[in-house]
């Protein structure tokens, strides 16, 4: 039996995000022995996109591809770093025409892996159907590798736990991101699929979900725009770590990350 060790890191969270990470996470690679990291990269440039400098940064830390979500087009320098870098990639669903790939395939020593990025359509935007999508990519792609890991970013849970089982015995693992709340849902589904809900936040929680916790009230009290900040206090890496089977294609142990642990007050 060969296992392929996967290290998932949650939604990066502008500067803060982008330093504990580089802090922690070649510890992480190290402690783990990760043969595969992956990041989800779509709030890194001060909570929108991910441009050239937070990519380069990131992939020069031991991440392998960096996924993204609704947020990766908030800057237009993130549309033309999908153009330039396959590493990058950006939710597979999005119309046709759309900058950028939806999957990347990664020859790691112990198998090629593919990547792929969904995104949910409930409270979002309507963009083209998840799941057909990914019976779609998962046909076309079935005779390069049989090592499917999957990033979906939506915002209900219900939808998240619906791929869940969609693509259970289909891909190896299916990680939530976009809600930046970790879930303490992580279990290996009947058919050998790894599934969390959501894996949780890279950045700081002194907020709302990263967002400076005033105007994020304001917000929601006078239901008006407000500038967006991020945080910069209680910093904290959340992440994933499952191995893979690569004979069965079957996740075979998870464990959720958060480094450091919150400190729990009487």
């Amino acid at each position: 039996m060969s296992l392929l060790n996967v290290l998932f890191v949650g939604d990066i969270i502008g500067k803060p995000g982008l330093t504990i990470v580089q802090t922690w996470l070649p510890s992480l690679i190290q402690k783990y022995k990760a043969d595969l990291v992956i990041a989800n990269g779509e709030n890194a440039a001060d909570g929108k996109g991910c441009t050239e400098k937070e990519g380069s940064a990131l992939f020069s830390l031991g991440v392998h591809v960096i996924t993204g979500g609704n947020h990766t087009w908030d800057k237009h320098q993130s549309q033309e770093y999908l153009k330039a870098e396959p590493r990058a990639i950006r939710p597979l669903n999005y119309p046709k025409g759309a900058y950028g790939n939806g999957y990347y395939i990664f020859d790691s020593k112990k198998a090629k892996v593919c990547v792929i990025n969904l995104q949910g359509r409930t409270f979002m935007s309507p963009i083209d159907c998840p799941f057909r999508i990914a019976e779609w990519v998962l046909t076309k792609l079935k005779n390069e590798t049989n090592i499917f890991i999957v990033d979906f970013h939506a915002e209900a849970t219900a939808e998240k736990v619906a791929m869940g089982v969609f693509l259970d015995g289909k891909v190896c693992m299916v990680v939530g991101t976009h809600t930046h709340i970790q879930t303490a849902d992580e279990r290996i589904l009947p058919n050998g699929t790894g599934f969390i809900t959501d894996v949780g936040m890279t950045g700081p929680y002194d907020s709302v979900i990263g967002m400076k916790s005033q105007a994020a009230l304001n917000r929601f009290i006078y239901q008006t725009p407000q500038k967006y900040e991020t945080a910069e206090n209680d910093v904290h890496l959340s992440a994933l770590y499952f191995k893979i089977d690569t004979e069965t294609a079957k996740t075979v142990e998870l464990e959720r990350i958060t480094f450091p642990d919150f400190i729990k007050k009487a």
